[in-house]
C-alpha cells in the first residue's frame, strides 16, 4: 500500500521500518526533519509538510498527544486537506476520546475515513512487529488496512465501528499499567526497606500470581531503576491518566486510584522525573518510605 506515516518517535519510526520492509510504498513526515532522514537511507520518502505524506492510501499518526495531533490532521497543509477522499486516516496515538470524536466528524465531512487503531506495547515491541492493535471503525476499513497492522502487530483486537470506543480501551489499558506500576512500586519499597531481595521478590510473583508480560517488563524496570531512555515517558504517563479521568467524568464514573496516580505522577515530575520512563512513577514509593536515591 501507498502509506504514510507522521510522528518519528521512538514509536513512529518503528512502525515506519516495518512497513518499509514489508515492502510498502512509505512517504514519513516530522516537524525536526533530521528524524525522517535515517528513514529516507531505508527507502522512505520524506515529505516537507504533512499534507506531503497523506496524498496515498493510508496516513498514520502516531504523536505525542492531543495538541499535537490536532495541529498535524486540522492545521494548514495537515492530513485533512492532503488525505484523498475515500482514503483512510488511521490513527494510532493515544488521544482523548473528545478529540477522537472531532477528528471522526471531521473526516465525515471531506468524505474520507478514519479509524482510531491505538496499540499496546513499547518501542522494542514496535520494532519487533509485536504491537497489539485495538482497531475501532468500519469493518471494512478496517480489513482494507490489515496488511498494514499485520506488518507492525501480532494481533489486532476489533472493538467495533464506533473509533472513540478504540480510544477507550487504550486509555483504560494504560490506566492499568499506571496503577500497576503504583502498586509493584510500593510492593517493591516494602521489600527493600525490609531486607528481601527484590528481584527474587519479582521473580516469585512472575513466576506464580503475575505471570503476564506487563508484570515482567515492568518489574524490571522497577527493581534495577532502568528509567533510561523512556520507552514511555512520565509527562506522556500523566497525559493518559489525565484523559482517563477527563472521560470517566464525562460519564460519572469515580476513579479514585486514577486520582491517586495522576497525583503520583505529578510529586514523580515534581522530583525530576520529567525525562525517565514512567516507571519511575515507582521512585515515589521508594522516597515516601525513605529510601532515597541509594536503590
Amino acid at each position: 500500500m501507498k502509506v504514510g506515516i507522521i510522528g518519528l518517535g521512538r514509536m513512529g519510526s518503528a512502525i515506519a521500518r516495518r512497513l518499509i520492509k514489508a515492502g510498502h510504498d512509505v512517504t514519513v513526515y516530522n516537524r525536526t526533519r533530521s528524524r525522517a532522514e535515517p528513514l529516507a537511507a531505508e527507502g522512505a520518502v520524506i515529505a516537507d509538510r504533512p499534507a506531503g505524506a497523506s496524498a496515498g492510501e493510508a496516513t498514520i499518526t502516531m504523536l505525542a498527544d492531543d495538541d499535537a495531533v490536532e495541529a498535524v490532521v486540522l492545521g494548514d497543509n495537515g492530513v485533512l486537506q492532503g488525505l484523498p477522499k475515500d482514503a483512510v486516516h488511521i490513527s494510532m496515538s493515544t488521544i482523548t476520546v473528545a478529540l477522537c470524536e472531532k477528528l471522526a466528524a471531521a473526516h465525515r465531512v471531506g468524505g474520507q475515513r478514519y479509524l482510531a487503531a491505538p496499540v499496546f506495547g513499547r518501542p522494542d515491541a514496535a520494532a519487533a512487529g509485536k504491537l497489539f492493535i485495538v482497531a475501532g471503525g468500519e469493518a471494512d476499513v478496517i480489513a482494507g488496512c490489515q496488511p498494514l497492522f499485520d506488518a507492525v502487530g501480532q494481533k489486532t483486537f476489533v472493538i467495533g465501528d464506533t473509533p472513540p470506543w478504540a480510544n477507550l480501551v487504550k486509555l483504560g489499558g494504560n490506566f492499568l499499567i499506571a496503577s500497576m506500576i503504583e502498586s509493584l512500586g510500593e510492593a517493591v519499597a516494602l521489600m527493600r526497606k525490609s531486607g528481601v531481595d527484590p528481584h527474587r521478590f519479582i521473580d516469585i510473583m512472575t513466576g506464580s500470581l503475575f505471570a503476564a508480560p506487563v508484570y515482567r517488563t515492568y518489574g524490571e524496570l522497577i527493581v534495577e531503576e532502568r528509567f533510561q531512555p523512556p520507552g514511555f515517558a512520565m509527562p506522556l504517563g500523566l497525559k493518559d491518566i489525565r484523559s482517563v479521568l477527563a472521560a470517566a467524568e464525562s460519564q460519572r464514573v469515580p476513579m479514585p486510584a486514577a486520582s491517586l496516580v495522576r497525583d503520583h505522577f505529578i510529586s514523580g515530575i515534581a522530583r525530576g522525573g520529567e525525562g525517565l520512563d514512567w516507571s519511575a512513577l515507582s521512585r515515589v514509593a521508594a522516597l515516601d518510605a525513605g529510601l532515597g536515591h541509594e536503590h
